[in-house]
């Protein structure tokens, strides 16, 4: 991260000062409103606001807690350590964590050199970013939604170890940037990056970390991913043997957990894939039923039109066309 707002972020603030001169604990009247520790966005942003961003306070045990707003943690040097629903994450440098609003949180205090900057978000900011990730249905896509829409089916955070990732980096600085700053348009401008995050962040399926507890939520995930990565050639067979799991009673429960067959989750998958390079690139359909796994052209065309209502020609003369 450029150096210049690390130094801006590394500036120790009034909290910090305080503690340092001998509070031992966080003030509360700077977080909540009541007795339980939720820490309240009306404390944290002001009104009318749906983002802002705050270094993260060092030198103290922040007890554990929750948020009534999505919280997105950016590691910008050194390290954090949480313990997200009981289990330990340590943040490092370049990594980001999102937290939705049922996670229970508590952090350990961190050095000086341990500089972290908090985005404090409304639900409401994610709606230009979920459009952009697109209407067709897209697996991951579905998990963050579910994530961070505190449906209870899914990880109450996310941790995104991305710090090799130079589009996410350049994305993330460029947020923390207009908010630091005061850019003009800067809800427009943050919105519209927050959605190419979310793009970005969908390339790298790899480096995720998430909630453990929850056996059917961590089988999910572990079903998407592997679509996610090896929708070319991988077989049912392959995922069973990769989870150690009998493959009747994974196919069971893939399509009680998700209410569809791998097949056609598998299919999905493929088929949001060849729209991407119908529309991205100059290959023909022939190559392109091929790079996604189907090596019979026809079979690939009836599929193709049965789900999008067109053909593959059909649907990239159409979109091009409008711009889409």
């Amino acid at each position: 991260m450029n150096q210049e707002i690390i130094n801006r972020l590394g500036v120790i603030t009034d909290e910090e000062r305080e503690i340092i001169n001998g509070r031992t604990e966080i003030d509360l009247e700077r977080y909540t409103q009541g007795g339980e520790l939720i820490i309240d966005s009306k404390k944290m942003l002001e009104h009318g606001k749906m983002i802002r961003i705050r270094p993260h306070t060092r030198f103290v045990h922040f007890p554990r807690h929750k948020h009534n707003y999505i919280e997105v943690i950016y590691m910008c040097k050194g390290e954090t350590t949480h313990i997200i629903d009981g289990e330990e994450v340590i943040l490092k440098t370049g990594e980001l964590l999102f937290l939705n609003q049922h996670a229970d949180q508590e952090i350990l205090p961190a050095g000086e050199d341990d500089i972290a900057v908090n985005f404090i978000i409304l639900p409401e900011f994610f709606d230009t970013a979920f459009e952009m990730m697109g209407e067709e249905e897209n697996l991951l896509r579905d998990f963050l939604v579910g994530s961070l829409c505190s449906d209870p089916r899914y990880a109450s955070y996310l941790h995104f170890q991305v710090a090799d990732a130079l589009p996410i980096q350049n994305l993330v600085e460029n947020m923390v940037w207009t908010l630091l700053y005061d850019q003009p348009n800067k809800r427009s401008i943050n919105q519209v990056t927050m959605g190419l995050l979310f793009l970005q962040l969908m390339h790298y399926t790899d480096k995720i970390s998430h909630t453990k507890e929850g056996f059917e939520q961590k089988l999910i995930f572990q079903v998407l991913k592997f679509i996610d990565e090896n929708y070319k050639e991988g077989e049912l067979t392959d995922l069973a043997i990769s989870l150690n799991y009998n493959i009747y009673w994974l196919s069971r429960a893939i399509k009680k957990l998700t209410g569809r067959t791998y097949k056609e989750l598998l299919q999905i998958k493929r088929l949001n894939k060849a729209s991407f390079l119908l529309l991205n690139t100059g290959l023909s359909v022939t190559n392109i039923s091929i790079a996604v796994g189907y090596d019979n052209t026809s079979y690939f065309h009836r599929i193709f039109r049965s789900y999008y209502n067109m053909s593959p020609k059909e649907y990239r003369e159409k979109n091009k066309t409008t711009g889409l």
